[in-house]
């Protein structure tokens, strides 16, 4: 487990933030995958008053939950509303407007499939992580986790009673790098068993280079 600390949530992520600027600037193509969560919220905060060229980039979000595109609870609205990208990037995420979960989960593989075969573009994904060891909407015990393959998959979660879109664990590993970004003391045990060779759903996201772990020092407090 590749990991750095750093002291709060904010510098963790203005130090996520600057790792994502540093690929913006530095790839003529980057597909950025992006996360729902409070943290990686806050690095989308800091992102938003940097001064950035998003031409290049083509994002695409990493889960979504099965709620309309403008509710509260979106992953996308507040990618949207946080990033401040809107007519400055092109944006990809699952259509909720349909009738069913399934529909949308294959018109977001269709959608990205020409993302996962171009090669010469750059590939940087942001993931957050659940007390229980989810990543996207991978959660412990769901059908999902037994999917092989990169397909974006509608995924039932029986302990939320509710659906959920997510990436695969085979899309996911499209990415050049991926970055996990962990705040909070209530991660600690859960990191600290997946430094240990713990298996929960994050532990098994993997890049073509590398993935890397920025924790602050409460979710880092057990290792």
């Amino acid at each position: 487990m590749k990991y750095d600390v750093l002291p709060t949530p904010h510098d963790l992520a203005t130090r996520a933030a600057e790792l994502v600027a540093g690929e913006i600037r530095s790839s003529t193509e980057l597909v950025l995958g992006l996360a729902g969560g409070s943290t990686p919220k806050l690095t989308y905060e800091v992102l938003s008053d940097m001064e950035l060229d998003w031409d290049g980039v083509t994002a695409w979000m990493t889960d979504e939950r099965w709620v309309e595109p403008d509710h509260p609870d979106s992953n996308q609205a507040m990618v949207r509303a946080t990033l401040g990208t809107e007519g400055k990037i092109a944006f990809l995420a699952p259509d909720t407007h349909l009738e069913e979960p399934a529909e949308s989960a294959l018109r977001m593989t269709k959608s990205m499939e020409w993302l996962t075969e171009r090669p010469e573009a750059r590939s940087l994904t942001l993931l957050g992580m659940g007390d229980d060891g989810h990543t996207a909407s991978l959660f412990p015990g769901t059908e999902a986790l037994a999917i092989a393959g990169d397909a974006y998959l509608s995924n039932w979660v029986p302990h939320l009673d509710t659906w959920r879109l997510t990436a695969s664990f085979g899309l996911l590993a499209h990415a050049d790098v991926v970055l996990f970004l962990v705040a909070g003391q209530n991660k600690a045990e859960v990191i600290s068993q997946i430094a240990s060779g713990g298996e929960y759903p994050a532990a098994r996201v993997t890049a073509k280079d590398h993935v890397l772990w920025l924790l602050d020092e409460a979710a880092a407090s057990k290792l």
